[in-house]
């Protein structure tokens, strides 16, 4: 059986990001006075009082950067959250994060093009086993139905 995994944001880029988003904006961290930011970095949401910083990331940019992938138009940037520090990624979990409330499984080709999608009442394994049951699938998005931001990948295997 194949166990799916929910991605974070790589160190490596989180990295890059506190620097200079993918917008080529410099990071302007703030104080999380109320919490509740869905962190990309960590998978949970954000605690008040944390540095977190908005940043704009480009997902799919980055992922055709390691495959080679040419996904021209469909190479979108968005808002995400992420700590404005240095933190230790996702704590170990058997749940996926971000599943309280509806979920859209965006599936794209090994070329970075949408496939399709499907709205899910959270993200799960039959979802995700549905999305690669094609073939043709190379990764999957798991995106916020109210704003279409991105939460996390999910790749084969």
């Amino acid at each position: 059986m194949t166990t799916y995994t929910a991605r974070p944001i790589a160190p490596t880029v989180l990295k890059e990001l506190r620097t200079s988003d993918d917008a080529g904006r410099p990071m302007a961290p703030l104080t999380d006075d109320e919490g509740g930011a869905p962190l990309r970095c960590c998978l949970r949401r954000s605690e008040p009082g944390e540095r977190i910083a908005l940043v704009s990331y480009a997902p799919l940019r980055r992922w055709a950067a390691e495959t080679g992938a040419e996904p021209g138009a469909y190479d979108e940037q968005g808002p995400v959250f992420i700590h404005a520090d240095d933190c230790p990624g996702p704590a170990p979990t058997n749940t996926y994060p971000f599943a309280n409330a509806h979920r859209t499984v965006r599936r794209y080709s090994a070329d970075g093009h949408i496939l399709g999608g499907a709205l899910v009442p959270a993200p799960n394994d039959e979802a995700f086993r549905n999305a690669f049951d094609d073939p043709t699938v190379a990764l999957v998005h798991v995106r916020a139905v109210e704003y279409g931001c991105f939460l996390y990948e999910v790749r084969r295997g």
